[in-house]
């Protein structure tokens, strides 16, 4: 079988994969992973046995790599991720990196931080006099090439006279030619904090940068030491180190797009979200604001009656003569609808046709008390005015 042809990105999810499945190993117990399994116990190795647990979660559920914990996988490999568990593998998967030139590089130096002296001592006239003598020493030691020499005189140097950057950029710079430069980017950073315009500071630590590979770190001191007090060394340094560190700045800015990127999808997919529940919200306030059918104990075969033409008939009748009422009362669909009413919690039928009911209401309130008054309907009428003739002959002709 030929070798896959893996790219770095899925170099990087295999690794992502391996670094997870140590920290959480019951993982491959869940059916997706049997495979995984299988081939480990191959090999003599062995997964321990319990049911998998999302970190900081309950057993089963979802397994991160697809599918449920507990279930059969959605796909033959077991390795499809949902959208939120695609998002936090983004968060988690570093980039692919950039191509640099490594050559010079070195390993960095671990040894003890060096002396820096007693920051707040004030030395005398003839402690400063003995430090610019011992300084003298240590750069004639530095250009025999005596560098271990030369760090132990500025060393007795910065005791006298802690406060003097220049000794310690020295000394960082003796650092660098015994490849430590960790011990000169500690020296610099002290010269720094005393003289932050020390050229020599910036120059010698970004010359420690470039032998750690930090080359945007590298570039930007060296920048800065060739604008205090422009030096051709320093010069040469930073055009050697400025390939490396503007790739790494593109990339850096790529990598930014990309991120920002990522948070706008992720914060339209909560937007989107937000708004589907919301819609949801206002759905089901709409329902509730509806009406929800037909009162309690509402009949419908009451509402049929009413639609019906003799009981229309009879309305209208009452509604020119409320005293008509009389004669309507021994109708089988009137007393029917009369009882319907009362069902539903109603004096009587005509209460739910407002001023006619009112008139009904009083009518039947006031009818007994005109009848025994001898009043009739016929006494109540307006008289009608006697009919004039169409022509009077006035007897001219």
């Amino acid at each position: 079988m030929a070798m896959p042809n893996l790219s770095h990105s899925d170099l990087e999810k295999l690794k992502f994969f391996i670094n997870f499945v140590a920290e959480n190993p019951t993982v491959l117990n869940t059916p997706q992973l049997q495979f995984v399994k299988d081939f480990i116990e191959k090999f003599g190795g062995k997964v321990p046995a319990g049911e998998f647990k999302m970190p900081g979660g309950a057993a089963g559920g979802k397994c991160p790599f697809g599918g449920d914990a507990g279930g059969a996988s959605d796909s033959p490999s077991g390795m499809n991720v949902d959208e939120s568990e695609e998002s936090d593998l983004e968060e988690s998967e570093q980039e692919s990196e950039v191509e640099l030139d490594m050559e010079g590089v070195i390993d960095a130096d671990t040894d003890a931080d060096q002396p820096m002296g007693d920051s707040s001592k004030t030395p005398s006239e003839e402690e400063i006099d003995q430090a610019s003598d011992l300084r003298s020493q240590a750069a004639a030691a530095y250009s025999e090439q005596k560098f271990d020499e030369a760090i132990a005189l500025y060393t007795k140097a910065i005791e006298l006279n802690p406060g003097n950057a220049l000794f310690h950029a020295k000394r960082g710079q003796a650092f660098l030619k015994l490849k430590k430069p960790n011990a000169c980017i500690r020296d610099c950073d002290k010269a720094l904090e005393l003289n932050c315009d020390s050229a020599a500071a910036y120059k010698f630590r970004g010359r420690a940068h470039r032998l750690l590979g930090d080359w945007e770190k590298a570039a930007n001191d060296l920048r800065q030491a060739c604008k205090l007090d422009f030096d051709e060394e320093a010069d040469e340094w930073l055009r050697e180190v400025t390939p490396n560190a503007k790739k790494l700045e593109q990339h850096r800015i790529k990598q930014e797009r990309k991120r920002a990127e990522r948070e706008t999808k992720k914060a339209q997919r909560r937007a989107r979200a937000h708004a589907k529940e919301r819609s949801k919200q206002q759905q089901q306030q709409q329902q509730q604001q509806q009406p929800q059918g037909p009162p309690k104990g509402f009949n419908p075969e009451f509402l049929s009656a009413l639609n019906d033409k003799e009981f229309q008939e009879i309305l209208t009748d009452i509604a020119k003569n409320p005293a008509n009422i009389e004669k309507h009362r021994n109708n089988p669909k009137f007393a029917k609808l009369q009882s319907m009413a009362k069902q539903l919690g109603m004096d009587n039928v005509f209460n739910m046709f407002g001023g006619l009911g009112g008139a009904a209401g009083a009518f039947g309130a006031g009818a007994g008390a005109g009848a025994g008054a001898g009043a009739s309907p016929q006494a109540d009428a307006p008289k009608s005015e006697p009919k004039k003739p169409e022509f009077v002959d006035d007897g001219l002709d």
